[in-house]
């Protein structure tokens, strides 16, 4: 069990090596991946580099959304509606379908209560895992996630996804020894006897890892031949069982879900928000952090962001969030959508 500054500084990291690492395979198909890029052991996006995509900076601003919150969830959503708003005007590339209405409609006046859409999309899974690693109380965490889900899904198998996210990295924050079963009663007790689908897929998930199958062939014996897609409840039981696969090895646990293709750079920094949630900081690779190439959100500028954060929880009190530069970030983006075309270019030419 890591002190809650380093589970969540972990978490934030996590969550950014694995979307980094995740990254050069987005899109790609199970069979295509590593043949065309090589094994995920390694940043392959730009010159050896890593670069974080849309998965981050959704954390991230949850992370400056509850500092500022002192607990007062209204005030929580408030917050993240504007960084949202703002973040869509900084031209993110990739943005998720759901996501992008909802911030238009945002613009356009909807209240917060109003602006999500009928969407089981990733979008909430994908920022869930910090709720896990930051906030204590279970009722309060449950209150927060769906508080983050509906703003952009309104659908209640995204919400139910990312609740499944969140008690994840809470179970692998809070226990020394990973125990499937104990999240998987965490689950049944949040969710309901209502909501079987979810439960049965997280069951067999388990089991498959109880098997000793691995997170690729598990993944293919659920239909999903060509990849992960972005569909949350084909998404959250393959980051699970990557997760119960290799619950304290930061590595191989993203390099388990990367190699089943497909949404990879969300479901990588699901898994390593997840994992990151248990080893905390020092459980990261030194390669991993040190070859991210980021600015403003900077490895740096991230870790004062978890352990200021660390600090609102432990006071529950509002305090001021870390800020970035706004223009600096319209900078990079516009860096980083040049690097995603190269990709896509690249991805005509063979191997097929």
């Amino acid at each position: 069990m890591n002190s809650k500054n380093s589970a969540i500084i972990g978490c934030i990291l996590g969550t950014a090596v694995g979307d980094a690492l995740g990254l050069p395979y987005e899109g790609l198909p199970r069979s295509r991946a590593v043949p065309f890029l090589g094994p995920p052991d390694r940043y392959r996006f730009f010159f050896g580099r890593g670069m974080i995509s849309d998965d981050t900076e959704h954390t991230c601003m949850v992370a400056q959304s509850l500092i500022e919150s002192g607990g007062n969830i209204d005030v929580f959503v408030k917050r993240f509606a504007r960084r949202l708003r703002w973040w869509l005007l900084a031209l993110p590339a990739g943005v998720g379908k759901a996501t992008a209405i909802s911030c238009v409609k945002l613009w356009l006046g909807y209240h917060y209560e109003k602006s999500g859409v009928n969407s089981a999309g990733n979008g909430p899974a994908m920022r869930a895992a910090i709720f896990g690693a930051a906030i204590d109380n279970e009722d309060m965490m449950i209150r927060f996630v769906r508080a983050s889900s509906s703003l952009t899904h309104r659908d209640p198998k995204a919400e139910l996804g990312a609740l499944a996210v969140a008690l994840a990295a809470r179970e692998s924050r809070h226990n020394a020894t990973i125990d499937a079963k104990r999240w998987l009663d965490a689950l049944q007790r949040v969710l309901g006897n209502e909501h079987d689908e979810l439960i049965d897929l997280a069951q067999r998930a388990i089991s498959s890892v109880e098997a000793g199958e691995s997170t690729q062939d598990y993944c293919f014996s659920i239909g999903q031949s060509r990849g992960v897609s972005g569909y949350t409840y084909d998404t959250v039981p393959v980051c699970i069982h990557a997760w119960l696969s290799h619950p304290r090895d930061m590595q191989r646990a993203l390099a388990s879900i990367i190699e089943c293709g497909g949404d990879a750079d969300t479901t990588a920094a699901i898994v390593g928000g997840i994992v990151g949630s248990g080893v905390g900081q020092q459980g990261i690779p030194a390669e991993l952090t040190q070859g991210l190439f980021e600015w403003p959100r900077s490895v740096r500028w991230m870790e004062r962001l978890g352990s200021g954060l660390a600090d609102a929880m432990a006071k529950e009190t509002a305090m001021k969030s870390p800020r970035v530069n706004p223009i600096a970030v319209l900078l990079r983006n516009v860096l980083f959508l040049s690097v995603v075309l190269f990709h896509g270019f690249r991805r005509l030419a063979p191997p097929y």
